[in-house]
């Protein structure tokens, strides 16, 4: 390396080295990290779907609130609080036993079981999950009866719909593919964009005059 240009095929010989073993750790350090959930997969999967859910809907609202409503809008922590408390006690729970039953009852991956699994989900668990979900929003915010049934005829529908679009395509690849102790885990990934529509819809007022119309 005495030459100029022997130095500098040195430093490049020396950047590509240092460059392949930042590499190299960040891809060990994601293999563990990736080792030890499927461990707590198969210690404790309940307890880790949960966090997986909690996760998932706390990020959703997160970029909900920083980059989809309006900015002028002080943060809302407990929002965040109550769309991350719904993941880790309702969604994430529900979600292991529900996927759990399907795949007892449906196992395999021929196209005929996955389309009944996906119809399955979608026309009957689909609207059951936006009852317990804006019914669970509804709970921790204080609000009546009333207030519930109200919120279901506006946005229900829409929230149904709107899981049609995103969710028949992702669950047949689910199905299809993704092995079953990591249901949860492709459908939080998913998720995260997803629950940025479920947190702004939740979080979206039901106006007078469509409580006037029902």
């Amino acid at each position: 390396c005495s030459s100029s240009v022997n130095q500098t095929l040195c430093r490049c010989r020396q950047k590509r080295t240092l460059s392949l073993c930042v590499k190299s750790a960040v891809l060990t350090k994601m293999s563990g990290i990736w080792a030890k959930y499927n461990q707590l997969l198969s210690s404790q999967p309940l307890l880790t779907k949960a966090l997986t859910s909690l996760t998932g809907f706390t990020l959703g609202d997160v970029l909900a609130q920083n980059f989809i409503e309006d900015s002028d809008k002080p943060y809302d922590v407990m929002r965040t609080v109550r769309l991350g408390s719904f993941g880790f006690l309702i969604h994430g729970t529900t979600g292991h036993y529900f996927y759990g039953f399907l795949d007892s009852k449906l196992p395999g991956t021929k196209p005929v079981t996955v389309a009944t699994k996906v119809i399955t989900d979608q026309v009957f668990w689909n609207p059951i999950f936006g009852c317990m979900f804006f019914g669970y929003l509804n709970l921790v915010e204080g609000k009546s009866f009333q207030d519930y049934k109200n919120k279901l005829q506006a946005d229900l529908q829409t929230a149904v719909m709107g899981s049609w679009a995103v969710w028949v395509p992702a669950h047949t690849i689910n199905f299809a593919f993704i092995p079953p102790s990591q249901r949860l885990l492709y459908i939080n990934t998913i998720q995260i964009g997803y629950n940025v529509f479920l947190s702004f819809l939740g979080n979206k007022s039901v106006d007078e005059e469509e409580k006037k119309e029902l």
